[in-house]
């Protein structure tokens, strides 16, 4: 996703820098080409040889050097993409201001390609209403930020301010090298995972949902600015903090759940797997085994059904469906049943991985999707705005 992708990466004078090592190899791994600039704080914390034995690439820190370019603008002009990771309140602050006062702020100044800051430091700084102030100036004037994580922080305290993963700040890398925030002010509803049915206290019903596609959806529609609702049953990765979620474990509670706020969504991706069946009662002492065992079920509510019943004509309804054969036949018979707006149909067989192959369907357009599911979800989005005039987007 990132081949040929010119990124630049501005280290910071903050503890995390130890983390931007991990970054820089994540993203030369992916193809892109990345050259570092560090701040003379910054390499207190690491050396630069680190950074230039991880990319092969230059790594400067110096704003003259006679034996060079003028770096500020050559490299302002060389980039798709730069990424201040970590990002102090320094720097944060120094570009709120216009201040370009060494290579990496100067470098800030003069470029013209998206910027990415990736704020990380002690809980009571990042609070700070002037760091605040700083932050919401420069989003306004089109720059991006990631939020930090909640955690156990360098300088002792327990907060708002830990460096994210860097598989995430992957994610928003890979977005805005194409996206800005065209989401932003859409309330955005998404189910995924393997809802779980009790037999008794140790035993349940479920499927191999893993919830990767709707988890995918959730990250690029957030990372895009909508407002999302990600409402969950089990997971096979981890959500990020970042996300709005919502656990709603069985049948009955994501129906509750999604009911409640659905009114308020704008689009609805249901992608969790929500079971057909549960037990008509279940057991609340472990059942003893025996040779036979007679499971007597119900049909849960068809969430997707009663959905296609309530949207209003200013709310979009995106279905899923997994099958296992007649892929394209079945999507269609429920687009109709459900009274859906798009479906979006893959095979069992490739469920549950990284990779899969969607067909999307509705308003008379079939559309094949193939590639990794962040990349997918990204496509599903752009389709869905693209196919409707009712978001006004």
């Amino acid at each position: 996703m990132l081949k040929d992708k010119k990124i630049l990466l501005g280290i910071t004078g903050g503890i995390a820098a130890y983390k931007a090592v991990d970054l820089a190899s994540k993203l030369t791994k992916m193809g892109a080409e990345v050259k570092t600039i560090m701040t003379a704080h910054a390499c207190e914390f690491v050396s630069p040889i680190t950074f230039k034995s991880i990319t092969h690439q230059s790594v400067l820190t110096k704003m003259f050097d006679v034996n060079a370019d003028i770096e500020h603008i050559s490299l302002a002009d060389w980039a798709d993409l730069v990424v201040i990771a970590p990002a102090t309140a320094n720097i944060i602050g120094k570009t709120a201001s216009g201040i370009a006062d060494d290579l990496l702020s100067t470098t800030i100044m003069a470029t013209t390609t998206p910027v990415l800051f990736v704020p990380a430091m002690n809980i009571h700084m990042y609070e700070n209403p002037i760091v605040q102030e700083n932050i919401v100036k420069l989003s306004n004037l089109g720059y991006f930020f990631m939020e930090p994580e909640y955690g156990m922080l360098a300088c002792g305290y327990e907060g708002k301010g830990r460096y994210p993963e860097n598989e995430e700040i992957v994610f928003h890398i890979v977005t805005y090298l194409k996206y800005k925030k065209d989401l932003l002010g859409k309330n955005i509803l998404i189910t995924a995972g393997a809802s779980r049915e009790k037999i008794d206290p140790m035993r349940f019903i479920t499927n191999y949902s893993t919830g990767r596609m709707g988890l995918a959806l959730a990250r690029a529609a957030y990372i895009r600015g909508a407002k999302i609702k990600f409402i969950h049953s089990l997971l096979g990765v981890k959500a990020p903090e970042y996300l709005n979620s919502i656990k709603a474990i069985s049948a009955k509670e994501m129906y509750n759940s999604v009911l409640k706020d659905f009114p308020e969504s704008d689009v609805t991706f249901m992608t969790a797997a929500v079971a057909d069946y549960t037990p008509i009662k279940s057991s609340k002492q472990k059942i003893k085994k025996s040779d036979n065992l007679n499971l007597e079920l119900k049909r849960t509510k068809d969430i997707l059904k009663e959905l296609g019943e309530k949207k209003t004509s200013n709310q979009i309804l995106v279905g899923f469906a997994a099958e296992s054969e007649n892929i394209k036949e079945n999507a269609l018979q429920k687009i109709e049943k459900k009274n859906l707006d798009i479906i979006c149909a893959n095979n069992l067989n490739v469920s549950g991985k990284d990779d899969t192959e969607i067909l999307v369907l509705g308003e008379g357009k079939e559309i094949k999707l193939i590639g990794n599911k962040f990349s997918i979800a990204h496509q599903i989005i752009d389709i869905v705005l693209k196919s409707s005039i009712k978001l006004n987007i």
